[in-house]
């Protein structure tokens, strides 16, 4: 209780159940809670003098319910008081607002850039209606912060005009994620509002750390194989999320599964892409930062290339043997793999555009480390994920003592070579 009046008659408190947002045609009970010696409790509607309702407690309580058939009529503001039994009237409560809803057709709420925002970034909510040109609502579901209004403004679209408001939020916190939707009431009739927007997912990422994101058996992949993808984060997550690039800054949403593990398969072109993956708990819209991303390559898209290696594929250790890799068709970028590596392929991105085109890797020096079988592939910049077929396998042998454990490997690129070399 809080102030009171002389003869110690406290000021009284009210609200609303279930909620002081309640769907047209439905009931709701406001409660007035006083004194255990309350003779009578008074209701009051929009600051009007005269009482809208009065209520004698039952069975010596110290509140009162008001039960109302939530229509149109009874949307607005109510505020209640009560009676001594010396007759003296309490000071009124605080205002009460009660809104109507579910009168007229529901507005479209979006998020721009998108609904997944990275923790202290920003995101704005566009609230638009095509009937509604007063005062849009927004409200977050399960919140404890009370609804954002803001003046709708008119704009004309495709012929038409277009009622909007932009809800900004940010810095975006982990209090930011959960489930919005908005409403819209007209200007004579600002408390009674429209249907409400199909329900909008914020997603807020980066609140924990980032897990790992791996793939077995490999990360190059030829269409019809299978594989799996694993997001690797700390114990007590049990929620996981996988993200595939679009050319998109953000993705556009995260559905989670129980599982960490993500097959794959039958892989075809469209799999091809960059990846990443989230870590969260179930039943909450907050996420860690992404993983590292991780590119999946599809091969088998175009004739394969040639693979070669100069001296030739038996080196001694310490030695320098290069492995040209040449496509007839015209090919901006090479990719050097060695099976049975869990390292993604080197590649190599050519400057030339003429065809025939050629790509030079560099071992030097050579280790036992650089033994083993290599395949090459060749693919578009502008399709960096879709890969040729791959090259004839070419194996190269090294001979010489146990090398150093971490070998290095030098990479240089050379032009067009002359297509009387591939006669």
């Amino acid at each position: 209780m809080s102030d009171s009046f002389p003869g110690d008659v406290s000021k009284p408190s009210i609200w609303a159940d279930p909620g002081p947002s309640i769907t047209n045609g439905s009931s709701v009970t406001i409660w007035c809670q006083g004194s255990l010696q309350a003779s009578a409790y008074v209701l009051y509607k929009d600051r009007r003098t005269e009482p809208f309702e009065t209520r004698i407690p039952q069975n010596s309580s110290n509140k009162a319910g008001f039960l109302i058939g939530a229509t149109t009529t009874h949307a607005g503001l109510y505020q209640c008081a009560y009676y001594t039994p010396e007759d003296i009237l309490s000071e009124l409560s605080d205002p009460l607002l009660l809104v109507v809803t579910g009168v007229g057709d529901a507005p479209s709420l979006s998020a721009q850039p998108s609904p997944v925002v990275a923790s202290g970034g920003n995101v704005s909510l566009s609230c638009s209606s095509w009937f509604t040109s007063g005062t849009f609502h927004l409200l977050k579901e399960g919140g404890a912060d009370p609804p954002q209004h803001m003046e709708a403004e008119t704009r004309a679209y495709a012929g038409r005009s277009q009622a909007q408001a932009i809800f900004l939020l940010g810095p975006v916190s982990s209090s930011h994620a959960g489930t919005y939707r908005c409403y819209g009431s007209p200007t004579v009739y600002p408390n009674v509002w429209s249907q409400p927007s199909a329900s909008l997912h914020i997603e807020v990422t980066g609140v924990h750390r980032e897990p790992a994101l791996s793939v077995q058996p490999g990360s190059l992949v030829l269409p019809g194989h299978s594989l799996t993808l694993q997001c690797h984060a700390e114990a007590g997550f049990d929620t996981f999320a996988l993200t595939k690039d679009e050319g998109l800054p953000h993705p556009q949403r995260l559905d989670g599964q129980n599982s960490p593990h993500f097959p794959l398969g039958p892989v075809n072109r469209t799999h091809g892409g960059r990846y990443r993956c989230y870590s969260g708990h179930s039943l909450s819209s907050v996420w860690s930062a992404p993983s590292a991303p991780l590119d999946i390559l599809v091969a088998g898209m175009y004739r394969k290339p040639s693979l070669s290696a100069q001296p030739g594929p038996s080196v001694p250790r310490g030695a320098t043997v290069t492995l040209q890799c040449g496509s007839e068709i015209w090919l901006d970028t090479f990719h050097l793999h060695r099976e049975g590596s869990l390292d993604p392929p080197q590649h190599l991105r050519l400057q030339d555009t003429s065809a025939p085109s050629q790509a030079t890797f560099t071992l030097s020096p050579v280790t036992s480390g650089h033994q083993g079988t290599y395949r090459c592939y060749g693919s578009h910049s502008t399709s960096p994920y879709l890969l040729s077929q791959p090259s004839d396998p070419l194996e190269v042998v090294v001979s010489g003592e146990e090398p150093q454990p971490h070998p290095r490997v030098l990479r240089s690129v050379q032009g067009p070579v002359p297509r009387e070399s591939w006669l």
